[in-house]
């Protein structure tokens, strides 16, 4: 495990290439030219506004349907394997399955749309509508995994806190947001954790869609990397992009780890 990542930070500093035979240690030539690389910093900002546009649903939804089953809805194992199933589901499945729903004339977005008089939408072809019709997907793959987790969190919550907030002649609401949402700080926590890291990696959903198109416009991080390295052959270059964007993770994660157990307490 560590040799692959003392290589690969070795690889950023010298000008590997799959087309060149030799190689030349170039120092930090390649991170000062990442800096200044504005397919990095478009990039990256594809990254980042597809992060924040999934990470919000991604947790008030799997919490609205936590609360849902957990409510004692009825046929609780229909809801619970409905809510669950999408996630088990290989990328390249949700993919043919969302690809054939925003088809521009046969995919039922464009249909429903017709049905209510209005023009079709280029969901996937209109930079517009291709970072919010990806995410759209993300969420409802995703989502699952997410309710779960808040779902075995409201199981843990113990009936005698309602049960006491009840007799005192609190409601289902007051409930709600004096027990149940405090109790559930740290599942939060990590909940919106799991999801910033995840949608920051985001690559297989988008290349399979788009490929970063229409004009680069849903472009991660992540596939320009892709495409420096084995489209553009520049290993090196490809690498020194990596660590940087590895060391903006690492950040992230420490900014979390120290921000979240304050809101705990």
């Amino acid at each position: 495990m560590v040799w692959p990542i003392v290589q690969g930070l070795w690889m950023s500093f010298t000008d590997e290439s799959l087309t060149l035979s030799g190689t030349d240690f170039v120092g930090f030539d390649n991170y000062a030219e990442a800096f200044a690389d504005p397919d990095v910093w478009s990039s990256l900002g594809n990254t980042v506004f597809f992060t924040v546009i999934t990470v919000v649903p991604l947790v008030v939804v799997a919490l609205a349907m936590a609360l849902l089953v957990h409510s004692g809805l009825a046929g609780q194992w229909v809801w619970r394997l409905a809510f669950f199933a999408p996630y088990l589901l290989p990328v390249s499945v949700v993919t043919i399955v969302w690809s054939w729903l925003y088809q521009p004339d046969l995919g039922m977005a464009n249909q429903a749309l017709d049905k209510l008089g209005m023009e079709p939408i280029g969901w996937l072809s209109d930079e517009a509508f291709a970072m919010w019709s990806i995410a759209a997907l993300t969420v409802w793959w995703t989502v699952g995994f997410n309710f779960l987790l808040y779902l075995a969190a409201l199981q843990s919550i113990p009936d005698q806190l309602h049960e006491a907030a009840a007799l005192d002649g609190a409601g289902a609401w007051r409930r709600l947001f004096s027990i149940t949402l405090p109790q559930l700080n740290r599942t939060t926590a990590l909940v919106a954790m799991l999801q910033v890291l995840a949608s920051l990696k985001v690559f297989d959903q988008i290349y399979i869609l788009t490929k970063g198109g229409p004009n680069n416009s849903t472009r991660p991080i992540l596939e320009y990397i892709y495409d420096v390295g084995f489209t553009g052959y520049r290993l090196g270059y490809a690498s020194a992009i990596s660590y940087l964007f590895f060391a903006l993770i690492i950040i992230i994660s420490i900014a979390q780890l120290r921000f979240f157990p304050r809101q705990e307490g």
